[in-house]
């Protein structure tokens, strides 16, 4: 994980415009989001496991699962998962389908990969990109 200061750091913003200016450039909120908090992530590539930006972000009024919504943004950060190439090892049973079903993607191997060097500068052009975007706002 790379931390990537930035003056988006601690500005709040409705989760709602958040997402409509983000999703067009190739933003999805992270499937790890919780009701208090979340993370917007761009995938930058998918070299031997998945580099992303990472833009966390936390309900400050409201929950996220809410209309209306506000959130404070966090320090964006570049993160690696290596993820293992077979069969997910840890489902328990086939003949468990509820397990399966549930279970089916496939665990990290490394949850904090090391981060590629060609694209540590992409993602701080991002960054600048955003800060940029939602200056406005």
């Amino acid at each position: 994980m790379i931390p990537v200061p930035s003056t988006l750091e601690g500005k709040t913003y409705q989760l709602y415009k958040l997402e409509k200016e983000l999703k067009p450039l190739g933003y999805t909120i992270g499937d790890g989001w919780e009701y208090d908090h979340g993370y917007f992530d761009y995938k930058i590539d998918d070299e031997v496991g998945y580099q992303f930006l990472r833009v966390p972000f936390e309900a400050v009024d409201g929950q996220l699962d809410s209309q209306g919504t506000t959130v404070q943004l966090g320090r964006p950060f570049l993160l690696s998962h290596k993820y293992q190439i077979g069969l997910d090892d840890h489902v328990e049973s086939d003949m468990d389908f509820f397990s399966a079903a549930v279970d089916q993607f496939q665990e990290p191997q490394d949850p904090d990969a090391s981060f590629p060097e060609k694209y540590i500068d992409l993602g701080k052009s991002l960054v600048k990109e955003l800060e940029t975007i939602l200056a406005d706002d």
